[in-house]
């Protein structure tokens, strides 16, 4: 098995956010799940890393070569794929992965998690997505998800490209309990007029 995880760079968030990646990355290496990541050194990303790699796990980065020439690339992992442009690399992290699983991050993590969403919608990409919700931290964005809904700019089974989880012993079961997504999801993409 193979899963995608999206998450921050940033290094000054709050330890919690680390503790939780932590507890994912352990869960991963000690189910033998291979993890894909967008290869920085710094962050929830290099904290995911480092404990991958300690705990024995495999991993792969992916990052343009910009990124790589200022030194963002994880120095401990081994298997890296270095792409031209950020497109490729988004592309790159969804393509042929079991599951994406999004922990808290910035614009990068919410860009690259709207994607996947998106192209789910439209019958592009049919695997799960996780989204890990430590301590709230996407509480907004599930209540905005919920509002597309409610407004009608999505219909109610758009509601199932997702999961939201609190804590990362949830993250595994609720990739095996996700229902089945349609390629045919763009025959009910779009709310047509009644």
């Amino acid at each position: 098995m193979k899963v995608t995880i999206y998450c921050a760079s940033s290094a000054q968030i709050h330890q919690k956010y680390f503790y939780a990646t932590e507890l994912l990355a352990t869960t991963l290496a000690a189910n033998k799940i291979k993890v894909v990541f967008g290869g920085g050194a710094e962050g929830l990303m290099g904290h995911l890393a480092n404990t991958v790699v300690e705990q024995g796990g495999e991993i792969q980065g992916i990052m343009p070569h910009f990124m790589k020439e200022i030194e963002w690339a994880h120095p401990k992992v081994m298997d890296f794929i270095f792409t031209d442009t950020m497109s490729e690399r988004k592309t790159l992290l969804y393509r042929d992965t079991d599951a994406i699983i999004a922990l808290p991050g910035g614009t990068g993590t919410l860009e690259e998690l709207f994607e996947v969403i998106t192209l789910k919608r439209l019958g592009e990409f049919t695997r799960p997505i996780v989204i890990l919700n430590t301590d709230n931290y996407y509480g907004p964005l599930q209540e905005m998800l919920e509002r597309c809904v409610d407004e009608k700019f999505m219909n109610p089974q758009h509601l199932d490209m997702w999961s939201f989880v609190d804590h990362p012993s949830e993250v595994l079961p609720a990739i095996e309990n996700m229902p089945d997504w349609s390629a045919d999801a763009l025959n009910y993409a779009t709310l047509k007029q009644s």
